[in-house]
């Protein structure tokens, strides 16, 4: 089979955000589009003659095509394996995995995690380094910088494969090799979590449902949960990944995770409920007639951990982004362990997790994870939590409830206006910065300003310092209004809002957080002009 060299052309848009470079898909099926930047990803990686490369995606539309491309290139680059999931199937935490047990260079994961497929809807690409976890910084800028400069890209002609056969295909130089992808993910979760006290929970009359949303968890949760552990037939639903998630949005919280929500709201509704993304890296917690934050999600497992056998020797510290709730800090302190601040993105954890610093972290947005990979995990943090049911013996509330009365509630919500113009949002932006000189020591309504800043975070691990990430006005009784403008869209900007009160007294644990918050909602809007520089009244979602 030859190498073709190919001449083209940079393309301007191709700066890999925190999660890859996602846009829609029309985009990535112009000539030459997702080749140019696959090229930028192996000239920018430098991988030694007979490297290995993992390779697999989300299922979403696309997927397929690209792996066929990415896998002709990987041959005329100079890899001896790639490693692709069977159906081109490969969660972003099995990724991980399989790029740390098998001491693979790096990984591509095809994915726009949470973002609607279809041929009109999402497609996205990101690299992953030798430890598992998201490229750093630096070399998502060395990516952006050759394809600005890009003139030739390598492939090798003919490239056919059968990525739904298990086994080896010789393409040149290289092997391709299909795998099972659960297979490998399913082992480490059983050497994590105590599955005969599982299987006891959910083959006696504990019920759940599990939402896979279409996505690529189905069949990691169908193994998982309905074969090694025993829930009924039927416990996981919409279990079959599709290209186009099933016409849905796989996104799991309250707004489009509706079904499940009616669902564990209802009458005779399950014991436990669950949803994972598109990629399987974030996951939403939800009992009877009750929905976990994922801020306290975080909380609720650092204090639980050493119920479960993986992490019963205890924890080397925990983290969390800046915009999630301070819930676990408190629990840091009462178990004498370091608790770290850090920006979005899961690259920030990683150092730590590299260098033994943190076992646990979490994002308030639906991502948890642990050092057995280097992403967050979204069926980890459902096992984790069926794991704890089965030890406490208790239900999802009352293990809430109890963990509020030791440490305290976090009133926590975020609010995102998406679609937003990308000038309405800056300009959001811009305005809360302008207002920051006076509000310092200012009261607002019965809130006294103590500092506002934009935040910035030193990496102790790589010496890297990152600024811009979030304005934060935080009060003196330890309140806060955090606005963030988010890149995980492919239209547009997405003002993000998180708003947060503290509550030790037991007799308001029981409030809905929106009421808990409204004052704090109130404030927010009006030190950013919201309505008059968006024209929006209320938020997309609210979760």
């Amino acid at each position: 089979m030859p190498v073709r060299i190919v001449e083209t052309m940079p393309f301007d848009d191709q700066r890999p955000g925190t999660s890859g470079l996602r846009k829609k898909v029309a985009v990535f099926r112009q000539k030459h589009y997702l080749e140019n930047f696959v090229q930028s990803i192996f000239d920018s990686i430098a991988a030694p003659p007979g490297s290995a490369l993992v390779l697999g995606g989300d299922g979403r539309y696309y997927n397929r095509d690209a792996i066929r491309i990415i896998v002709g290139m990987a041959a005329a680059n100079g890899f001896s394996r790639v490693i692709v999931g069977m159906g081109g199937i490969l969660s972003t935490p099995a990724a991980s995995l399989l790029i740390r047990k098998r001491g693979a260079f790096g990984g591509i994961i095809l994915s726009a995690s949470h973002n609607p497929g279809g041929p009109e809807g999402d497609f996205g690409i990101k690299y992953n380094s030798g430890n598992g976890g998201p490229a750093p910084e630096k070399l998502t800028e060395a990516i952006f910088a050759k394809s600005r400069s890009i003139s030739q890209y390598r492939i090798l002609d003919g490239v056919t494969i059968d990525p739904d056969k298990i086994g080896e295909t010789i393409l040149g130089n290289m092997v391709v090799e299909v795998i099972d992808p659960v297979s490998d993910y399913a082992e480490l979760m059983e050497s994590l979590f105590d599955f005969e006290l599982m299987r006891n929970l959910l083959q006696g009359d504990f019920s759940i449902c599990f939402d896979a949303m279409h996505a690529v968890t189905g069949p990691y949760a169908r193994e998982i949960l309905e074969n090694r552990l025993g829930a009924k037939p039927g416990s996981v639903v919409n279990a079959i990944p599709l290209a186009d998630f099933g016409g849905g949005h796989p996104d799991p919280n309250l707004t489009y995770a509706e079904d499940l929500v009616k669902v564990m709201y209802g009458g005779n509704s399950p014991d436990f409920g669950a949803a994972s993304d598109g990629d399987g890296d974030r996951n939403m917690i939800l009992g009877r007639h009750f929905f976990v934050t994922p801020s306290d999600s975080l909380a609720v497992i650092a204090a639980n951990a050493h119920l479960v056998p993986g992490y019963r020797e205890g924890l080397s510290g925990v983290a969390r982004s800046m915009p999630t709730s301070g819930a676990v800090d408190r629990v840091a302190k009462s178990l004498n362990i370091p608790l770290f601040e850090t920006p979005t993105g899961w690259k920030f954890f990683g150092n730590l997790m590299d260098a033994g610093r943190v076992t646990l972290c979490g994002e308030e947005s639906f991502g948890t994870g642990s050092s057995h990979v280097r992403e967050k995990d979204g069926l980890w943090a459902v096992l984790f939590w069926l794991n704890l049911i089965a030890a406490k013996r208790m239900s999802v509330e009352a293990i809430l409830k109890e963990h509020w009365k030791q440490f305290g509630r976090n009133f926590y919500s975020r609010h995102d206006y998406e679609n937003l113009p990308l000038e309405a949002g800056k300009d959001v932006i811009e305005t809360v910065r302008a207002r920051f000189p006076d509000l310092a020591g200012s009261i607002l309504g019965k809130y006294r300003v103590d500092f506002c800043d934009d935040f910035s975070y030193l990496d102790p691990i790589d010496g890297s310092l990152s600024v811009g990430q979030g304005l934060r006005i935080i009060f003196t009784d330890g309140s806060r209004i955090v606005y963030r403008l988010s890149g995980t869209g492919t239209e547009g900007a997405t003002l993000r809002i998180y708003l947060e009160s503290f509550e030790m007294d037991s007799a308001r644990h029981g409030l809905d957080a929106q009421d808990a918050l409204l004052d704090l909602i109130s404030i927010s809007r009006e030190i950013s002009r919201l309505e008059e520089k968006t024209g929006r009244v209320t938020p997309t979602v609210i979760t």
